[in-house]
């Protein structure tokens, strides 16, 4: 076994997940690649081929069995079927996540289990938040986003909801926001008259809206600061931010709450306001 290799594989996908972000500064190049395709799309990596997904990451089908070995597996089957394993749980279907439910003590037990189920992940979901967040950062992004014209809200499905309120919070506290996401389908029309003294916050979770990406990295690109919040360090809005921040909430029966992520949310206003109060 190399240098770089380790003794015993993770023996599930947060495990996986949580050492493939620790080592991802220190893998080579083709492996680095393969761990940001894994992670941004583990649908693809646990039910495709090796063929079919070393093609799609643009490596050697044997740059997949490397990858697999570096992080402890015999193989990249064994590697596979940990991201199975995580996916059947975390992509089921609503009507899936139902039927997973009803076989479970909760519903057996009654409705006001269920709640108590999803209050118990909506706890470690906030329990995780404050070692999740470097509080420098967070002052960092707050100077940020408090120096800016106009702050603009992107963002898309699950997502959305985050920047709804962001817009409300932000408005009430007297503060000039812009949010993308309008039922005319003019985002970037409006992102386009985004001043160069303007800001934005992103927001998008795996798999990533196509959309919030895009928009981020064109604001970035014309030199826009952009401070997002995502949920690993391969998503996309990560490569685009000047200031970004990786949340995962806790879930249960597959069901993910945003608890954790409005709890920043609502902190990131009022600390935009009193940035400026300050000022």
């Amino acid at each position: 076994m190399d240098r770089g290799e380790i003794q015993g594989a993770p023996k599930n996908f947060e495990a996986l997940r949580t050492l493939i972000l620790e080592r991802r500064r220190e893998l080579p190049k083709r492996l680095a690649q393969v761990a940001a395709f894994a992670l941004d799309n583990p649908d693809e990596i646990a039910f495709g081929t090796a063929a079919s997904i070393a093609m799609d990451a643009e490596v050697q089908p044997s740059t997949l069995v490397r990858f697999s070995q570096t992080f402890g597996f015999d193989g990249f089957s064994a590697l596979q079927a940990v991201f199975r394993a995580r996916l059947r749980e975390r992509n089921s279907s609503y009507e899936d996540r139902l039927v997973e439910l009803e076989g479970g003590d909760a519903v057996a037990a009654g409705s006001a289990a269920i709640l108590n189920s999803f209050i118990g992940a909506a706890h470690r979901s906030l329990d995780n938040l404050s070692a999740a967040i470097d509080p420098q950062k967070f002052e960092s992004a707050s100077r940020l986003l408090a120096s800016a014209g106009t702050i603009h809200l992107i963002a898309r499905r699950r997502s959305y909801p985050i920047a709804t309120y962001m817009a409300y919070a932000l408005s009430q506290l007297k503060i000039r926001c812009q949010i993308a996401g309008t039922a005319s389908g003019i985002d970037d029309d409006l992102l386009a008259l985004a001043d160069e003294g303007d800001a934005a916050f992103a927001v998008s979770f795996s798999g990533y809206a196509p959309e919030t990406s895009a928009q981020a990295s064109a604001l970035a690109a014309r030199g826009i600061p952009v401070v997002s919040l995502t949920d690993s360090a391969f998503s996309p809005l990560a490569e685009c931010s000047t200031i970004w921040f990786e949340l995962v909430e806790a879930d249960h029966a597959g069901f993910r709450s945003l608890s954790a992520s409005m709890a920043f949310a609502m902190a990131l206003a009022v600390a935009i306001a009193e940035e400026r109060r300050r000022g």
